[in-house]
């Protein structure tokens, strides 16, 4: 269902390209949800061409950042650097909160950061509240930003998380105090809990383009790799 979606939103897309100059004149005037030179809005329902808006936001950091401001979503932006050979940030930001409090705030792109803000409205809390009646108050992580390959290897390519453009989530916690993680919870005794957690991975493929989990490895057996990188993964 995922590849069929994409097909259909190259289609959309393509057909709107031969519409551009009458959509840019004003002679067509194209609803939000099918307006691909539309910004991003977080809180509008996702449609064809969400990901397509999400993924201009990683080309266009002041764009980005524009999408974040429109969300109320506070953020501290963050100089782009040189950290290490491959290693550093371009259009990162600090973020401390967003609707759930995290065990401690992090730098990521702001890609990674609407991403987010995008799963926690649309995929996250509507599982929470369908499995539990309850939402999503607290989020752990293990967090953004490492300078390293990936898995740790000497050798190889950099981790997306050598440019703050990924995030590991390992846990959750509701608002009536239920607490749900990785690895405990997959297989819990309480089949909300493990549907919740597939949910969630589910959920964040719908706007992550790499999503890996316990089903993936024994290297992600306790968290969500979620990141915005070159690849298209849901594992």
């Amino acid at each position: 269902m995922g590849r069929l979606l994409r097909w259909v939103s190259l289609l959309v897309l393509a057909g709107l390209a031969v519409l551009a100059p009458l959509v840019w004149q004003g002679v067509i005037v194209l609803p939000e949800a099918y307006d691909p030179w539309a910004p991003l809005r977080i809180d509008a329902e996702p449609g064809l061409l969400t990901r397509h808006k999400l993924h201009r936001l990683e080309e266009d950091g002041v764009l980005c950042r524009l999408v974040l401001h429109g969300a109320g979503q506070p953020f501290t932006p963050v100089p782009d650097r040189e950290t290490g050979e491959g290693c550093g940030f371009t259009d990162a930001v600090r973020v401390e909160r967003t609707g759930v409090r995290f065990n401690d705030g992090f730098t990521a792109t702001c890609a990674v950061a609407a991403a987010w803000l995008l799963f926690e409205r649309h995929a996250l809390q509507p599982a929470a509240e369908a499995r539990f009646g309850s939402r999503v108050v607290g989020v752990h992580h293990l967090g953004t930003y490492a300078c390293r390959n990936l898995y740790g290897r000497a050798d190889g390519r950099r981790s997306e998380h050598a440019t703050g453009n990924a995030i590991d989530i390992a846990g959750f916690t509701l608002a009536d105090g239920t607490r749900i993680a990785l690895p405990a919870d997959w297989d819990s005794a309480d089949p909300r809990k493990a549907a919740f957690l597939r949910d969630a991975r589910d959920g964040a493929c719908r706007f992550f383009d790499v999503v890996l989990g316990p089903e993936y490895n024994a290297a992600h057996r306790d968290h969500f790799h979620l990141d915005m990188g070159r690849f298209r993964a849901c594992r």
